[in-house]
């Protein structure tokens, strides 16, 4: 939202009040409290009226500086924020001299001027990272519109700005108006499924606006050397949290807010869904199970979509009688077929559905301010929503998802949330409806989630649309309805990436588009796509999603990359678990793992895939595609699926068919590879092959292979002198195994710790 008319004017009505001056500054145990003024003080006289504005400057993780301001202490109800549930007292100190007074948490500081001319500056031991200067910290007043409460922090020159949630606008936010806002919007537009009040800077810092309810950022666009923040309302709150890289700031970002479990290791593999409005029974279902096991095209996770349930009745948590007489006996004879399986559900329940009695009466959903049931038409006729913040609500419809758990079913792709009414509603629990809206989301999956892993254990896994900051904790998200082209491919990539950038460990997206129907090209294409993303899912709206009614030659790419994910998968799962342990997502842009190559600033059509591999996928006709290989100083790129190397530090044009796209590994780099590709959950100890990749004379590199219990079960080392290959094993054992190098394979070994090859 934009306050001002230019460098000079404020918007018509609009009245501003800036911090001015840090007229008196309370020093305690771990905390700094400021009354600043927002004019300077000369005499006793100008003491008189206000506004002023109270600061609190605290710590709630090392390495973080939080500042909350406000205006009115009791100016609002009670306010929502980010969870935080890693948040720690960690050991602060603080330093005050006749200039200004600072507080240090770990490598973290904000030094306060004291005084007249307002300053707040966040440093990175001795490296500036941004300040709150001039006209930065603000209370507004905007006539009928309210009062707002804005800050500004400096951008420095060069300095790019990424994250917001899952955004499919520019990947480099500089420039934008991004309202921090849940909307059911599509992938085609400025709006978000997913917002997150978190910005991540290229000069290795992030920013968390402590804000439940709306935020509007204007990056680099009010004014271009700053990126402002604002909410309306009496109070603000923001940590800046150090790096003091891009990726150690998203680490301590998801220290602090929460941290991805990890998903099993089924989930890796492929998910077909009969789609949305397409024919739904169990004879459908089951000739398309059948005719991909045919086909030699494994599957792992069998998805029903929406009509599972009876029409007008969404969420009744009943199947459908006429196309499902049996659920039981179809669940048990889809898994004697090695499938798991997921259903569709949303939080919302139509007028007709017969639960919708049941939560009148119970008081389960959100109210009208007269105590009637808030009702709409948008979705399903006559819907009401149910209230999360309800006790009984949850157990109400936890016990509906129980049974259906008890019935055979797996896991739930939790859809919707974003609609959800900031005015004429009340909460059971007395929130604030505007704060609400974002969080709705959150608490929906957090019931879900909670659910199975009672149920389910470390099977636990959901397969959500919409979320919130800290909304990592319930895997896995996925980025909604996109349309069968290869712009909105791209548009897709743009959001997951945006989204890993705010500490998502998982992402997937409609393989081959949602909306319409995918041309051969932009299928096959996006089939290599999603199976070189953490999760991959085939769905779309009006049309079946299975390759051979594309073409036959559907088939074969999705055949093909089906499986090289599953042999890729000792690599896979084991960056799963570095993902759910550290915060670093799988996916990931290449400024998070290249941050000194200004050439991977604005990149956003390829992406890293753990450390070690890095993936172009293919946006043209004509196979045509550009890829920027960064210098790592350590040796060449390889391609894995053509074993072409090539030299890091330019750009690449290639031309590739639907059996490729650029696929490359990092040099130095000991890639696990698995014998096994029918399934993702497998032995990856047994039957693997340790692929070297531009490892130098006389250096050495580590591997680890996990167990699917979601454990490291093997670590070891491969070193190198000169054309001589040592492979290691340090922990576990490994059966059945060998090195290769440069396309060359040592003989097998049954289970011995150590081999030494030559590969001359």
């Amino acid at each position: 939202m934009k306050f001002t008319d230019g460098q000079w004017l404020l918007q018509p009505g609009l009245s501003a009040h800036y911090a001015c001056e840090a007229y008196r500054i309370d020093v305690q145990a771990a905390r700094i409290v400021v009354l600043a003024t927002t004019r300077a003080i000369k005499h006793r006289g100008d003491t008189l009226q206000g506004p002023v504005l109270s600061l609190t400057l605290s710590s709630p993780l090392e390495g973080v500086i939080r500042v909350a301001v406000a205006h009115f202490a009791e100016g609002e109800p009670p306010r929502l924020h980010v969870p935080m549930p890693g948040a720690t007292a960690p050991a602060v100190r603080i330093e005050e001299d006749e200039r200004c007074v600072r507080l240090h948490s770990g490598t973290a500081s904000v030094e306060l001027r004291k005084g007249e001319g307002w300053q707040l500056t966040f440093r990175d031991g001795d490296r500036l990272l941004t300040r709150s200067d001039w006209r930065s910290l603000g209370y507004l007043q905007w006539g009928e519109r309210g009062s707002f409460m804005h800050e500004q922090l400096t951008l420095s020159v060069g300095e790019t700005v990424y994250g917001l949630g899952e955004r499919f606008t520019p990947f480099v936010k500089n420039g934008q108006v991004v309202e921090n806002t849940n909307k059911d919007g599509g992938t085609a537009c400025e709006q978000a499924y997913k917002s997150v009040p978190f910005y991540l800077s290229s000069r290795g810092y992030g920013v968390l606006v402590d804000e439940a309810g709306p935020v509007s950022f204007e990056v680099a666009s009010e004014k271009t050397t700053r990126v402002q923040f604002s909410r309306a309302g009496e109070s603000l709150a923001y940590c800046v949290i150090a790096g003091p890289t891009p990726k150690a700031a998203v680490q301590r970002l998801t220290a602090l807010t929460g941290r991805a479990p990890l998903p099993p290791a089924w989930s890796f593999g492929l998910w077909m869904t009969t789609s949305f409005t397409t024919q739904y029974d169990e004879a459908t279902a089951t000739h398309f199970i059948d005719e991909m096991a045919r086909r030699e095209l494994p599957l792992a996770v069998f998805h029903f979509d929406c009509f599972w349930m009876r029409e007008f009745e969404w969420v009744n948590f009943q199947w459908d009688p006429r196309g499902f007489p049996d659920p039981e006996g179809m669940l048990a004879r889809l898994h004697a077929k090695g499938l798991k399986i997921s259903l569709w559900i949303n939080p919302y329940v139509a007028q007709k559905s017969p639960l919708f009695d049941e939560g009148v009466r119970g008081g389960f959903f959100l109210k009208r301010p007269d105590g009637r049931t808030w009702q709409t038409d948008l979705w399903q006729p006559g819907m009401a929503i149910v209230d999360f913040t309800h006790p009984g609500a949850v157990r109400w419809y936890q016990d509906h998802l129980r049974r259906l758990l008890a019935q055979g079913v797996d896991c739930f792709k939790t859809d919707f949330g974003e609609r959800i009414p900031s005015e004429g509603v009340v909460y059971h629990d007395g929130s604030d409806p505007v704060e609400m809206h974002n969080l709705y989301a959150l608490k929906y999956n957090e019931v879900v989630f909670d659910l199975l892993r009672e149920e389910k254990g470390e099977d636990a896994v959901v397969f959500a649309r919409s979320t919130y900051a800290s909304g990592q904790r319930f895997p896995v998200h996925w980025g909604g309805d996109c349309w069968s082209t290869f712009e909105s491919m791209a548009e897709s990539l743009r959001g997951g990436l945006s989204l890993t950038s705010c500490g998502f460990a998982y992402w997937s997206h409609d393989i081959g588009g949602f909306e319409g129907h995918p041309p051969p090209a932009v299928y096959k294409r996006w089939i290599q796509f999603g199976l070189l993303s953490s999760h991959s899912r085939l769905h779309g709206s009006s049309s079946y999603r299975v390759p051979w009614l594309v073409d036959e030659e559907s088939c074969d790419v999705l055949r093909r990359f089906t499986r090289l994910k599953h042999r890729l998968m000792p690599y896979l799962y084991a960056q799963a678990i570095a993902a759910s342990a550290t915060g670093v997502p799988m996916m990931r842009s290449m400024l998070l793992e290249h941050p000194d190559d200004p050439a991977c600033a604005a990149l956003d059509r390829q992406y890293h895939l753990g450390d070690a591999l890095l993936v172009a996928p293919v946006f043209t006709e004509s196979g045509e595609v550009e890829v920027y290989l960064p210098d790592t100083g350590r040796g060449d790129w390889t391609d894995l699926l053509s074993g072409q190397r090539r030299p890091g530090g330019r750009w690449v044009r290639e031309v590739h068919d639907f059996m490729s796209l650029p696929l490359y590994v990092a040099p130095g780099s000991v890639l696990p590879f698995s014998d096994e590709d029918s399934r993702p959950d497998h032995d990856y100890a047994r039957g693997l092959v340790l692929r070297v990749f531009a490892l130098a004379d006389g250096a050495s590199a580590p591997f680890e292979v996990p167990s699917v219990d979601g454990r490291i079960a093997v670590r070891g080392r491969v070193h190198r002198q000169g054309m001589r290959y040592t492979a290691t094993v340090e922990q576990g054992a490994l059966y059945d195994w060998g090195l290769e190098v440069d396309g060359l394979s040592s003989p097998r070994h049954a289970g011995a710790g150590q081999i030494t090859w030559s590969a001359a």
